[in-house]
Parts: structure tokens; C-alpha cells; sequence
């Protein structure tokens, strides 16, 4: 495993008590992201804040007062829709004194000790900007995983896995990017660093981007990890939007040198050839041919110079 040198910003390591401040981005999963909220509470290191970014006070629609623990500071912040615009929102809204910044989906239950691990891998590894977790189950590539057959996963996986502050954290593997769903990164690397809003709507690729941009290491240690339910919210309205992106997200990024060009190619490829091969038995819940539409038009528009990610804005 090659070594970096360190970042002149993470020298001095963060302590295992570190603070941690969570954001959490979301729109239209009111009731999802209300459920989270006892995963926070229950850390073993709790974060000192929560920041909500949400778009509308309708995504919210609960007391945050009401359900977070009283020693962990929880605000709700209105932004403009996108993940992108979100996460900035969240971001500049940091306090004072944070250690380390992690970003959760609104559908990720963390495991009890996952931020007590996270803390203790950036103490014991100042070379390393960007942790990301192995996930003990993921529902996104499914029907997804409800929220009580998530809680049995993680109750099965603390009783198992109980966390030692004098063993090594473990490193899987060193990786290019982070996993959006759960994602963290010491707060001083990231100064002047912002999501790419010309990534909009739900920003695909916004988490690879971003982590191109650290100085430092990127890792996955399976000490930070949760069940990522991978919610669905009925069918997709409109995948001719995510399609588009899945082809000229990619390009871009290539174009601003965020991803190497193969790795833009076999991304966009590999997503094309997903939405082709299950076209004529899609997912209730994926519109496949939306998205094999969005493709073409992606194809087509980087063939012409024409490729905008701010293009599905108009659909």
C-alpha cells in the first residue's frame, strides 16, 4: 500500500474524542430522515452538531429539539434543491472547533460505534484526509432494506464487532473516491472546498469530485460503517434527467480532471449498458427507458461539443 506524504494540514493528529459536526442533506423523505436521528443519539462518540439542509420546511416536518439528543446541537437549514447547494449550505454553516465533517444520506443508520472508529482512524493515521465506510448492506441496487430489518443488521453487527480503542484501525483498501452515503473528512482539509453545483438536481458523481480535490489519502476502514437502506420513494419520475447525467457527469469531470478517462468511460459505459440490458424487464421503482433516453442524449450531445450537466435543469 503506497503512502502519501502527509497534508501540511493533518499533521497534528485529531484526538479520538474529536468533535464531529454530521450533515445531512434531504427532499421528500420527511419520515426517513426522523428515523436516523436515534442512530446519532446512540453513538458511543456522539457528534456535536447536526446540520439538516433540506429544501422545503415540509422535508422536516418534525422537532429536531424533540428527538436528538440534548448534548449533540441540531439546526435546520432551508437551501436551494440539489445535493450540491445542500451540502455547501451545510458546510458553511460549521461551528467553531470541528474536527471532522461527515456526510450521511438521509436513509443511513450508522453502526453504534461508527464515529468513535472514525475518530480513532484519523488519530491514528495523519496521512488521511477522506474515510469512507465498508457497509455492512446496502439497498440501493435493490428494492431496498427497511428500517427494521436494518436495525436487526446493526444490532447483529455492534454485538459482534464491540470496538477496541487499543487495536489498529483497520484499513480495506486506499480508494480514489468516497461512498456519498457515508463519507467523513478532517474539517481543515476541506477549507475551500465546495460541491460542484454544476452538478445539479441529485448531483451524480458530486461525491468522487469532491474527494478528488483532498490532498491526502482516502480510505475505507469497515470501523466506519452503517446499513445504507437505499429508500425508494415510488417510481422515478423522470429518468431521462439521471440518465443524461449518468453519461455527461462523468465527461465533465474527465474534462475538469477529476477522473481519469477510463475511469469516465467505463462509468458512463457500464451504466448504459445496465439500463439496455434491463430495459424490457425494469425495476418498478427505475425508469429504464428514461434513462436509456438521457443516455442517447448525453452520447449525442458530447459528440456535438454540446454536453452540460446543467442541461437536465431544462427537463
Amino acid at each position: 500500500m503506497t503512502l502519501l506524504a502527509p497534508h501540511p494540514h493533518t499533521t497534528a493528529l485529531v484526538s479520538d474524542r474529536a468533535r464531529i459536526a454530521v450533515i445531512i442533506a434531504s427532499k421528500g423523505r420527511s419520515a426517513i430522515l426522523a428515523s436516523m436521528i436515534p442512530y446519532l443519539n446512540r453513538q458511543t462518540l456522539k457528534p456535536v452538531a447536526l446540520i439538516i439542509a433540506v429544501t422545503d420546511p415540509a422535508d422536516a416536518d418534525f422537532d429536531l429539539a424533540a428527538l436528538l439528543h440534548p448534548e449533540i446541537d441540531g439546526r435546520i437549514l432551508i437551501s436551494a434543491p440539489g445535493s450540491c447547494a445542500q451540502r455547501n449550505a451545510a458546510l458553511r454553516a460549521l461551528p467553531e472547533g470541528i474536527d471532522l465533517v461527515v456526510c450521511y444520506d438521509d436513509d443511513f443508520f450508522p453502526s453504534r460505534t461508527a464515529l468513535e472508529g472514525l475518530a480513532h482512524t484519523f488519530a491514528s493515521h495523519a496521512d488521511v484526509d477522506g474515510v469512507t465506510g465498508r457497509l455492512i448492506a446496502d439497498g440501493i441496487g435493490g428494492v431496498g432494506i427497511t428500517p427494521d430489518a436494518a436495525e436487526s443488521l446493526l444490532r447483529a453487527w455492534d454485538a459482534a464487532h464491540p470496538f477496541d480503542l487499543g487495536s489498529a484501525p483497520v484499513i480495506t483498501r486506499d480508494t480514489a473516491g468516497l461512498y456519498g452515503c457515508n463519507m467523513a473528512f478532517r474539517r481543515r482539509a476541506i477549507e475551500g472546498i465546495e460541491f460542484d453545483e454544476r452538478l445539479p438536481l441529485y448531483g451524480w458523481q458530486e461525491d468522487v469530485d469532491f474527494a478528488s480535490q483532498l490532498a491526502g489519502r482516502r480510505i475505507e476502514t469497515p470501523v466506519f460503517t452503517g446499513v445504507h437502506l437505499g429508500t425508494k420513494t415510488g417510481r422515478e419520475a423522470n429518468g431521462t434527467r439521471l440518465g443524461y447525467s449518468q453519461i455527461v457527469n462523468p465527461h465533465y469531470l474527465w474534462r475538469k480532471g477529476s477522473v481519469s478517462a477510463w475511469d469516465a468511460m467505463e462509468l458512463a459505459l457500464r451504466n448504459m449498458a445496465a439500463n439496455h440490458a434491463k430495459a424490457l424487464w425494469p425495476e418498478p421503482w427505475i425508469d429504464r427507458a428514461g434513462r436509456m433516453r438521457g443516455n442517447w442524449k448525453g452520447l449525442v450531445d458530447i459528440l456535438t461539443g454540446q454536453a452540460d450537466p446543467e442541461r437536465i435543469r431544462q427537463w
